[in-house]
């Protein structure tokens, strides 16, 4: 679960974000990306799943799918963002957190909210051979 802390609660927010975000979809997601005012700079998630995905136990499966694969990317995005996840797929489609961490790091990608990687400069260099076995 997306810490509550984290959460676009605000309808006005949302329907901002939904407005003037830009797009990106991958399978059965749609991501409205929109740079926020925080300070200190956080991203911030909604999670909106419309009727049409199914009835309520589909939709909020869905929605918990979601939220848990954001759970898990958060901290190798770029902070500074208010983020709106619209589900467009259905149960079928929406199969499991594999396939919603997987449509949600392509997104991310595209988006290019995800963090440079940093090199480790501790394990870059090749390890030497232990004297111990001699």
């Amino acid at each position: 679960m997306v810490n509550r802390a984290l959460r676009l609660r605000e309808e006005a927010e949302v329907r901002e974000a939904r407005a003037r975000g830009k797009a990106y979809a991958d399978g059965p997601l749609v991501a409205r990306v929109l740079a926020n005012s925080t300070e200190p700079k956080q991203n911030r998630y909604a999670v909106v799943a419309g009727k049409r995905i199914g009835k309520a136990v589909q939709r909020n499966r869905c929605k918990r799918l979601v939220r848990e694969a954001i759970r898990k990317l958060h901290p190798r995005l770029i902070p500074g963002y208010d983020i709106v996840i619209i589900v467009r797929g259905t149960v079928e489609e929406l199969t499991g957190l594999a396939v919603a961490l997987g449509s949600l790091e392509r997104i991310a990608n595209r988006a290019q909210l995800i963090r440079p990687e940093v090199e480790d400069v501790s394990t870059s260099e090749p390890r030497k051979a232990s004297r111990a076995t001699e």
